[in-house]
């Protein structure tokens, strides 16, 4: 005959078992809802992969010219991530009827940028401010672009494309390389240096890049110099590297630091 004693102990054993059962089933329904999950995702991403094949094409079979997401990600310059201005803009303390000229000391060669103060003052004003402070020393161009466009982005001490100097400046001279086409964009030239921006207007900061052979990009990127000879030449060597990855976009294979960067007048 079963004590009362046994009798608690078999009803706690009972207990414990049927805990462990109820445990063990809820296991299988989340590993079975996870399974479903995953399933659906990959249903979502084939239809998403299916439609983008079949964009661009006519009810003849004839396709059009197709741009795949990487591509477009590589049609605009790296965009800053938008910050809450922290500091004011420097002081104006240029001539804007001289000459500037920026010159970038970088482990990949020298590169001499002729500013054009006139046309953007504000514009050399920040460049000249930040380079006074050493800024730009040490800091690495972070991104490279060989499909769609045709640029070498710098200007960011983090190397990251996310940093700033904390405060923002106006765009300059937008209409400088003409008129927009029914594309909506202009040519920036090989050799013009550049302002990036958020994509919101006067956004500028530090970033700004280097075009390495004629792009076509929205006229609202503030071009304020121009590249010497040699130094559109240590650029174009750079990208001829390639990127890292083996992508069109992204971290320069050859790797660029700025050692060293000077404004000066004349």
């Amino acid at each position: 005959m079963v004590n009362s004693d046994q009798r608690r102990r078999q009803l706690a054993r009972e207990k414990f078992e049927r805990q462990q059962q109820r445990r063990a089933a809820a296991r299988r329904r989340k590993q079975r809802n996870s399974a479903v999950a995953a399933a659906v995702v990959v249903v979502l991403i084939s239809g998403a992969v299916a439609a983008a094949s079949i964009v661009g094409s006519d009810d003849n079979g004839d396709k059009a010219d197709q741009q795949t997401a990487a591509d477009q990600s590589t049609q605009t310059p790296p965009s800053p991530q938008p910050e809450e201005p922290k500091v004011p803009e420097p002081k104006m303390a240029i001539d804007a009827k001289a000459p500037y000229t920026m010159t970038l000391e970088t482990n990949q060669g020298p590169v001499a940028v002729a500013m054009e103060a006139a046309k953007t003052p504000r514009t050399v004003n920040s460049f000249k401010s930040l380079a006074d402070k050493g800024y730009f020393n040490g800091t690495k161009c972070h991104r490279l672009t060989t499909q769609g466009i045709f640029v070498l982005q710098c200007g960011d001490p983090k190397g990251t494309g996310t940093g700033g100097p904390g405060y923002n400046i106006p765009d300059e001279n937008l209409g400088a390389l003409g008129k927009a086409g029914a594309d909506g964009k202009v040519t920036f030239p090989a050799g013009t240096v550049a302002m990036a921006n958020t994509g919101a207007p006067n956004s500028g900061g530090s970033q700004f890049f280097l075009v390495y052979k004629d792009t076509k990009l929205p006229p609202s990127y503030t071009p304020f110099g121009k590249m010497d000879a040699a130094g559109l030449k240590a650029v174009q060597k750079v990208a001829e590297a390639g990127v890292e990855g083996g992508s069109g976009d992204g971290a320069p294979k050859s790797a660029v630091t700025v050692e060293k960067a000077a404004v000066s007048k004349g």
